[in-house]
């Protein structure tokens, strides 16, 4: 399921006009990184509220932590900003949530066409079983590009924004299965970014790595916020600190602090806040 999901929100379009793309002097395609709003957001599974009435504003060109314990809501909140929650029997949604001012909830927003927009990296990496290069090509190709000097440089500038290329550039045809695990995750990052999307989402992406790859993906996020808005899920909270611009702490579907990364971890408004942060609950 894991794996459709992200091939449906992976796909790209030939589309003239992109609201998120701008172009230089020289027509060369720039990305422009997106704002989000919620308002009021609140979330059902049948009759369990998993979100309790969350405001939230997104800066573009940052990066935003959601942190808590586990089964606080975060990872929930997170996949509304790509309709991901759509596929879970039960959901049920209430209030907005807006990209670049356009709320994706309404009756008549095309979700493939959002999804084009939003990037996915899932917890565990999932190369397809195909070779490096085709996993970077693969968005493109099932929409019927098929310029093969198109392909290839966007598959080159996906893997040298992924800090891949150095390690793979001679060995493109190598099966995707054969790269190591952090390897594996930059290459999904690259296939994500080969479409280019103007957010992107992570879930707990490097809880499966050691610490060297997990470092490489870290700085990586933080090379990337140039260009895109990103927002990552992370039990980690040193990560957290290490990494992103803002941080929002959720407890029980609800959000609890939500503000600049030096202020939660150093003077935290709430209470609860602070007896998380020095791992005093959770």
């Amino acid at each position: 399921m894991a794996e459709e999901m992200e091939i449906t929100m992976n796909k790209i379009a030939d589309r003239k006009i992109d609201l998120n793309t701008i172009s230089s002097k020289d027509g060369t395609e720039l990305n422009q990184a997106s704002r989000i709003e919620a308002k009021d957001v609140k979330v059902w599974y049948g009759d369990f509220m998993a979100i309790k009435g969350i405001d939230m504003t997104i800066k573009p060109n940052t990066v935003t932590a959601f942190i808590g314990p586990s089964g606080c809501g975060k990872s929930t909140f997170l996949r509304l900003f790509n309709r991901m929650n759509d596929y879970v029997e039960g959901f049920k949604m209430e209030g907005k949530i807006k990209i670049n001012e356009d709320n994706i909830y309404k009756k008549k927003i095309n979700v493939e066409e959002l999804r084009k927009e939003i990037g996915m990296v899932f917890q565990k990496p999932n190369p397809f079983p195909k070779s490096i290069f085709e996993n970077v090509a693969y968005g493109l190709k099932i929409q019927g590009i098929t310029d093969k000097k198109f392909l290839n440089e966007r598959v080159e500038k996906a893997l040298r924004q992924a800090d891949l290329w150095e390690e793979v550039k001679g060995d493109l045809k190598k099966s995707a299965l054969a790269l190591s695990g952090g390897q594996q995750q930059r290459l999904c990052i690259a296939r994500t970014l080969a479409v280019k999307p103007s957010i992107i989402l992570m879930d707990e992406p490097t809880s499966a790595l050691d610490p060297i790859s997990t470092a490489k993906i870290e700085e990586l996020i933080h090379h990337l916020k140039e260009e895109y808005t990103i927002i990552i899920v992370t039990h980690n909270m040193q990560q957290a600190s290490r990494i992103s611009d803002y941080t929002a702490f959720f407890y029980l579907g609800e959000l609890i602090e939500f503000d600049k990364t030096k202020k939660i971890f150093t003077n935290p408004e709430k209470k609860q806040t602070e007896n998380y942060i020095t791992g005093r609950f959770g």
